[in-house]
Order: structure tokens, then C-alpha cells, then sequence
């Protein structure tokens, strides 16, 4: 949450202005150093800036999830023309003008520089108010947490290579490295660093962050801020990311263990995308996101406010304005984006897409045809093998977690009516299509067309993460059974079972059958690796699956999996080109100012 006294005090200071001769007035929109912050209170609306950089429209604002993440993963396909850098990103084919790209490094680059000028800020204060250290210790606790969050963005976005166990590849470029604020333009013109180097700084920060962090446990008006568990936890995923089992796994295990933190139980867990549950169990780092706090069009506002708008991409299709064969079908927003049919199987969903549509029984001929008396429905006995799979989870339970299906689920479209959803218009009459829409961090109880704000906090790492990622350090590093039982923690809470007790959906070795071994199209990777397939289905579609696809370089078998997006009224072919792909481009502005930079490879402007 990051207390509203902190964000209206940091508002009022920048907005300030002074009476002076306008010739010895600086910049209106910017503070000085030398002249603020002067106390704790000051330094505390610096600190501000570093949390607040995550909604920007580069990162969890609007573009970074739904247009650039869940298109290169293939979690959805789109239906919408026009956008040249939503296409590349899902035909996997970025240019070095790429917007989502360039959004994305500047928006992480800001975030850099927010936490560097609280870092100089919090030193200088502390030797002018020594008495105040403890609470500057804390701040300069959240700001190293944010710093090695930023950078890690930054280098699994756009380093040449992930570093391999005993530093392979550690000599390739990373990202460039800024500790201090630059205080002229030569200072801006940094050279990549060595990846090694840049891995190195993310895993200084974060125990930096833990051991200034350490013990402290934050008041309900503060839950958003950074935690000694929040750095622990990313210093472990830092060590998973290179291949150093060793220390990821002591490191993991202590935030297990000593974290006070535990996995949500099932029914929680699968309204904890929407809304409801947050700051549970399970969280150790979230965007605080405060629907209420609107005061315009989202990020968009002149208001401050912390509102984010993703769901207008992700948002649903229902027959609220008709009945799917008359009458529009609406959209509880946007709508661009619907769930990937190659998800729907890789879930274990064991349903053909073709059904159906028969007459109502219950058609009133004498009332006009609507959501609420449609002449035609989806063949009952169609519906009920779909229910049917939910109570025999026959399919990964996670599936209705992460989507909604046409004709089965229902939202409360206008905040009051609940109606059925709706294939997207691209599919509506086509039989040969799921279409099922996107749940997970979408609207399913009000219009965001009226709303224009989201409601849901985004999880930047959860406890779930953590077991995954343990599990991976431990089979890795040759503890085979101790990492298939973190595996089938997670499992068995996705099926409602209890956590530490063996049940008969365990796997039982590395290679055991998935559910993404569907009978229907059987996925040759996923299908029979359950490392791979509980991080694809546990954290689906909340932005990790890339950083795996790239680290594991399993792209190529992506793009088979998947075959084609659909981001136009046309097929997009998903291509993989493994000496380009696995890369973000370094963006053309960046080469253009910087005389250092260096452009990664398979990229040509």
C-alpha cells in the first residue's frame, strides 16, 4: 500500500513551486537533493517512487502482461489489427523498434534510478539524523529489494545468455550497471556489463535487502512493502536462474521454513487472481492495486492513484446483450485477448472443441430472446461431461483457475447480472474452436469499460514460486525425491488435497505423465516433465513462463507446440530463431543515445 500521507507529501513537494525570478528557478517537476529530503518522513515519499515505477505503462501499467508477456508465451490469442509490436511479439519475431521492448527497458531503468537516488538520498540523511538509522535502514532495505527486482527484469528480458552452473557464459553482455546517479552525460554512457556481473549486483542487493529487512514485520497499512522474505525469496530465484544449486537451495528453504508463510488452500487459492485474498498466505511480494483510488482512464489519469489496467485486454466475452445466435455479444472490456486452445489441452482438458448448439427447452416464444430466454443453448450433454471434468478433475484443476469456458461459466457482467460466456466474436460460429476466455487477472464481476481500473494486486513472487523453484535446486542437484515431493505439494493443492500427505496424483519420477500428455495432442516436452509442466500450469500467465522457455531453451518446441497465433484476422506462424529469439532487442533509443551500447545478436537496425 505504501501509506497515501507518503504519495500526497511526495505529490505537494514536486509540484511546489517558489518565488523566485523565474531565471534562478530550476526544474518545477523535479526535486533537488542537496535540499530534500531533510527527515525520515521525506525519504519515505522518495521511497515511493520505487513502487510506484511498477505500474508504469511499460511494466504492470498496461502493456508489459497482456501485450508483451502472455503474446510471446502463447497463453492467448488476440483479436485485434493494427499493432505491428503486439504481432511480433506473438509471432516471437521482435525488431529493434520493438515499443513493448523499449517500454519495458526504460520503465525498468526508471525503476533503477528511483532506487539509486533513495540509496545517496537515505546515506546522506543518516549523517545528519544518525538517531533515525533504524527506520533509514528499512528504507534502504526496500530500495536494494526493488533494485535487484528491476535489474533481474532486466537481464532475463534482454542479457545475451542466462549464466550456466560454473559461470558459463558468464563473460557474455548483459545489461548495462548503474550504482550511482549519473551527474553528467559521459556518466550515461555505460557499456554492458559482463553477465556475471549484472547477476552478481542482483544477488548483492537482495542480501543486502534481507539483512536490513530482517525481523521486520510491517503493519496492516503497509503489507505491499518489501520483507527480509521478499529478498531472500528473489536471491533464491536469482541462484535457481544460475544454475547454483547449492545456496538456492539453503536459501529457499529458509524462506519455507522461517517465512511464517504457507501455500493458500485450493479454495482460496482459485479466487486469489480477482480481487479476493490479498496479502494471504501465500504472498511475499505484491502490487498493491487500489480500484477505488480511480480518478480518470487508469495510469492515465493527471490523479495519482494506483490503478493498473490490464484486465481491459484480458477481459471476458458474455452473452449480456444476447443470446450467442442474435443480438452483440459484450465484452467486459476490451477484449482483445482469449485463452489459447493449445492452453485448454496442454491443461488436461480431454473434451473435443466441436459440440453443438440445440434448441432451449425453456424458450419463452412470447418474451424477446436474450441472455436471460436464449432460443439455442450448447448441447446439454456437452455441458455436463464439461461439469463433469471439474468434479472428476479429469482435467488439471488449474485450468478453471486461469480460464473460462463458453456456455459452462458464468460472470456477473454488470456487477449485478450474471450471464454465460461467450466465445470471442473471431470464433463465435465456428465449431472447431474452445474460446475460452481469460480468468486469472480478469474481470468476472464488473464491466472494466465502466470502470476503466482493475481490482486484483499482481503477485511479484508467491510461496508457490519458491516451492517450485526449491524443487528444481534439489533435482537438479541430485535430491531427486526431495524435489518431486515440493513438486506434489503444489500439485496436490491445485487438486484440493492435502499438501504433505503422498496421494495417488503424485508423480512418481521426473519423467512421469502430465496432464499436458493429453491424449488429444500430446505435448512432446511438457507432457512427461513435471518440473516444466507445474511451473507452465502453477504461475500461468503471471510472466515466468518466458524467463523458463529462455532459460531452459525450450523455444522451439513452443512454437511447434503452439503452431500459429492468431493477432490478426490472419494466423501469425509462431517462429523461434534460437540465436535471436531467446533475446529482447536492446531498443533503437538506447543506441541512439547511448554511444556505448551494444546491440544483441540477430538484431539489425
Amino acid at each position: 500500500m505504501i501509506k497515501k500521507k507518503y504519495i500526497a507529501a511526495l505529490a505537494l513537494i514536486i509540484l511546489a513551486g517558489c518565488k523566485k525570478d523565474p531565471t534562478n528557478v530550476g526544474q518545477k517537476n523535479a526535486y533537488a537533493i542537496a535540499d530534500y529530503p531533510q527527515t525520515v518522513n521525506d525519504l519515505q515519499t522518495v521511497l515511493v517512487s520505487c513502487y510506484a515505477n511498477l505500474r508504469d505503462q511499460g511494466l504492470y501499467g498496461f502493456h508489459f502482461l497482456p501485450k508483451a508477456l502472455s503474446n510471446s508465451m502463447h497463453t492467448v490469442n488476440s483479436e485485434y489489427n493494427g499493432d505491428p509490436g503486439w504481432n511480433e511479439m506473438a509471432a516471437n519475431n521482435l525488431t529493434v523498434g520493438n515499443e513493448y521492448a523499449s517500454e519495458t527497458w526504460a520503465a525498468c531503468f526508471t525503476g533503477i534510478k528511483n532506487c539509486n537516488v533513495t540509496i545517496f538520498a537515505a546515506a546522506a540523511l543518516m549523517k545528519t539524523d544518525p538517531a533515525d538509522q533504524p527506520t533509514i535502514n528499512l528504507i534502504l532495505g526496500q530500495a536494494y529489494c526493488l533494485r535487484g527486482w528491476y535489474y533481474m527484469q532486466l537481464e532475463c528480458l534482454y542479457g545475451q545468455d542466462y549464466m550456466k552452473a560454473g559461470g558459463v557464459n558468464g563473460t557474455e553482455m548483459g545489461v548495462p550497471i548503474y550504482t550511482s546517479i549519473p551527474n553528467s552525460l559521459a556518466g550515461t554512457q555505460i557499456p554492458r556489463s559482463p553477465v556475471k556481473d549484472v547477476w552478481a549486483l542482483i544477488e548483492s542487493d537482495e542480501k543486502q535487502a534481507a539483512t536490513l529487512l530482517k525481523g521486520q514485520v510491517w503493519g496492516s497499512a503497509d503489507l505491499a512493502r518489501a520483507t527480509e522474505w521478499s529478498a531472500k525469496g528473489l536471491l533464491g530465484k536469482a541462484y535457481v536462474y544460475t544454475e547454483d544449486w547449492t545456496d538456492a537451495q539453503t536459501t529457499l528453504l529458509d524462506v519455507i521454513q522461517n517465512s511464517g508463510k504457507s501455500l493458500m488452500p485450493y479454495a482460496t487459492y482459485h479466487d486469489a487472481f480477482n480481487g479476493s485474498n490479498k496479502f494471504n498466505s501465500e504472498s511475499l511480494l505484491e502490487l498493491y492495486v487500489d480500484q477505488n483510488s480511480m480518478g480518470g482512464y487508469g495510469i492515465y489519469s493527471s490523479a495519482a492513484n494506483s490503478s493498473t489496467i490490464n484486465g481491459l485486454i484480458w477481459s471476458p466475452n458474455t452473452f449480456g446483450g444476447g443470446d450467442g445466435t442474435e443480438g452483440s455479444v459484450l465484452s467486459m472490456g476490451y477484449g482483445n485477448e482469449f485463452f489459447h486452445d493449445q492452453s485448454v489441452i496442454r491443461f488436461g482438458f480431454p473434451l473435443s472443441s466441436v459440440y453443438n448448439l440445440v434448441s432451449n427447452p425453456k424458450y419463452n416464444a412470447s418474451q424477446t430472446a436474450s441472455y436471460k430466454n436464449p432460443k439455442l443453448i450448447q448441447d446439454p450433454t456437452y455441458t455436463q461431461a464439461s461439469l463433469n471434468v471439474r468434479t472428476n478433475q479429469t482435467a488439471d484443476p488449474r485450468l478453471f483457475v486461469n480460464a473460462l469456458q463458453p456456455w459452462v461459466d458464468t460472470v456477473q457482467f454488470d456487477g449485478v447480472n450474471f450471464a454465460k460466456v461467450a466465445k470471442p466474436s473471431i470464433y463465435a460460429f465456428q465449431t472447431n474452436h474452445y474460446g475460452f476466455s481469460v480468468r486469472k487477472y480478469s474481470p468476472i464481476d464488473y464491466n472494466e469499460n465502466t470502470i476503466n481500473s482493475d481490482k486484483w494486486d499482481y503477485y511479484l513472487l508467491r510461496l508457490a514460486d519458491v516451492y517450485l523453484l526449491y524443487a528444481e535446486a534439489n533435482i537438479q542437484g541430485g535430491n531427486t525425491a526431495v524435489g518431486l515431493e515440493y513438486l506434489n505439494k503444489v500439485k496436490r493443492r491445485a487438486y484440493g488435497l492435502p499438501i504433505n500427505t503422498p496421494s495417488a496424483i503424485d508423480y512418481a519420477s521426473t519423467t512421469s505423465a502430465t496432464p499436458a500428455n493429453n491424449s488429444l495432442d500430446p505435448d512432446p516436452v511438457l507432457g512427461h516433465n513435471p518440473l516444466y509442466y507445474e511451473r507452465w500450469a502453477e504461475l500461468f500467465n503471471e510472466g515466468s513462463w518466458w524467463f523458463d522457455v529462455c532459460r531452459w531453451k525450450i523455444g522451439d518446441s513452443e512454437a511447434a507446440y503452439y503452431g500459429a497465433a492468431l493477432n490478426t484476422t490472419q494466423p501469425l506462424t509462431t517462429t523461434f530463431v534460437d540465436s535471436k529469439s531467446y533475446t529482447w532487442p536492446i531498443p533503437l533509443s538506447e543506441l541512439n543515445t547511448n554511444s556505448k551500447a551494444v546491440q544483441n545478436p540477430g538484431y539489425t537496425h
